[in-house]
C-alpha cells in the first residue's frame, strides 16, 4: 500500500518525459538479485550445518549417543590442512586428502581409547565425555605457540574469487562449498546402499544386539562410523576455512548444527543435510531483513517450532526399532 500511494505521488509530479515505472522494475530487479546472492550464501553456509549434523547423526544412529565433540573435530581438520598445506609443504589437494584421512585415524582411535570402554553407561555420561573431549582438543589447539592464538587464511586455490553470471555475483568459496556437499552426500548414498559396509552399519543402528547375533562386527563399524563422522567433519572445515578463516573457536558452529540435525529428524542422514538448509537460508534471509540480533537465535527459533508442529523432525524416524 505505501508503495502504490509512493508511485501514484510520483506519476502525477513527474515530468512527461520521465518514466517512473522503469526505476521501479530496476529496483525489483536488484531486489531479486539481492535476494538470490542471500539464498546462496544461505545454501552455502547450509551445507557447512548440514555436514556437520551428519556426524551429529551417523554417531546416533551407530551408538544411540549424541557426540557434541563434532564441531571441534571440524575446527581439528582445518587446522590438520593448514599444517599440512604451510608446514609440510603439501599442495592443496593432497593437504586435503591427508588432513581427511588423519581425521578418520584420529576418530578411531578416539572412540577406540575413550567411547568404547564407557559403552553401556547412561547416555548422558557419554554426552558428558564428548562434551569434554571438544574442552580437550580446543585447550591443546590453543597450547600452541602461535598456531593455536592467533586466525589462520587457508591458502585455497580458489580464495576471493568470483563468477559474474550477468548482474549476479557468486562467490567461488560459496560454489565450492555446495558442489562438494552434493559429492559427498551421493558418495554417502551409494555407500550405506550398495555396499556391504553400510549395509552392515545400518543394519548395527537398527538393532546393535542382532547385528551381533548375525555376525556382523558390531564393535569395528562402530569405530569406523567414528572415523567416517570424523572425516565428514574435517571436510566441512576445511570448506568452512576460507570463509571464516582458522582459529581455535571455529568449532563453536556446532551449536548451530545441532539445530540442524534436529529439525531434519535426529536419525535421518538426509534429514540432516535438509535440516542444515533450512537453517542456513533462515539465518541468511533474517540476517539481512530482520533488525539485528534476530540471526543469531534464528536457528533455535526454527527448532522451537519444528518441536511444536513436528517433534521427530522433518524426516524423523518412528520410535521403533527393525531386525
Amino acid at each position: 500500500m505505501v508503495q502504490s500511494a509512493a508511485s501514484s505521488r510520483t506519476k502525477k509530479n513527474a515530468p512527461s518525459g520521465l518514466q517512473p515505472q522503469g526505476h521501479s522494475k530496476v529496483t525489483n530487479k536488484d531486489s531479486r538479485l539481492q535476494l538470490l546472492q542471500l539464498l546462496i550464501a544461505g545454501v552455502a553456509q547450509g551445507c557447512i550445518y548440514g555436514l556437520i549434523a551428519l556426524g551429529f547423526v551417523l554417531i546416533y544412529k551407530a551408538t544411540e549417543t549424541v557426540s557434541f565433540a563434532q564441531g571441534d573435530l571440524m575446527m581439528l581438520g582445518a587446522f590438520a590442512g593448514l599444517a599440512a598445506m604451510t608446514f609440510l609443504g603439501f599442495p592443496f589437494w593432497l593437504a586435503v586428502v591427508a588432513s581427511i584421512a588423519a581425521m578418520a585415524v584420529f576418530g578411531l582411535l578416539a572412540e577406540r581409547a575413550v567411547i568404547r570402554p564407557i559403552l553401556g553407561q547412561p547416555a548422558f555420561s557419554i554426552v558428558m565425555l564428548t562434551i569434554g573431549i571438544g574442552y580437550v582438543l580446543r585447550g591443546l589447539v590453543t597450547m600452541v605457540p602461535v598456531i593455536g592464538t592467533e586466525t589462520h587464511v587457508l591458502p585455497v586455490p580458489y580464495k576471493d574469487q568470483i563468477w559474474k553470471l550477468g548482474a549476479l555475483v557468486i562467490n567461488v568459496e560459496q560454489v565450492v562449498v555446495i558442489v562438494v556437499t552434493a559429492v559427498l552426500c551421493a558418495a554417502l548414498f551409494a555407500l550405506f546402499r550398495y555396499s556391504k559396509l553400510g549395509i552392515a552399519m545400518q543394519a548395527s543402528s537398527q538393532n546393535q544386539l542382532a547385528a551381533y547375533y548375525m555376525g556382523i562386527p558390531v564393535r569395528q563399524l562402530n569405530g569406523l562410523v567414528w572415523a567416517l563422522a570424523a572425516a565428514v567433519a574435517a571436510v566441512a572445515g576445511i570448506l568452512l576455512a576460507p570463509i571464516t578463516f582458522v582459529h581455535a573457536n571455529m568449532g563453536f558452529i556446532g551449536l548451530k548444527a545441532f539445530p540442524a540435525a534436529v529439525v531434519g529428524g535426529f536419525g535421518s542422514l538426509p534429514g540432516a543435510i535438509v535440516g542444515g538448509l533450512i537453517i542456513g537460508v533462515v539465518e541468511s534471509l533474517s540476517g539481512f531483513y530482520l533488525p539485528a540480533g534476530f540471526k543469531d537465535v534464528a536457528a533455535y527459533v526454527v527448532v522451537l517450532i519444528m518441536l511444536m508442529l513436528r517433534p521427530n523432525g522433518l524426516f524423523g524416524e518412528k520410535l521403533r526399532k527393525k531386525v
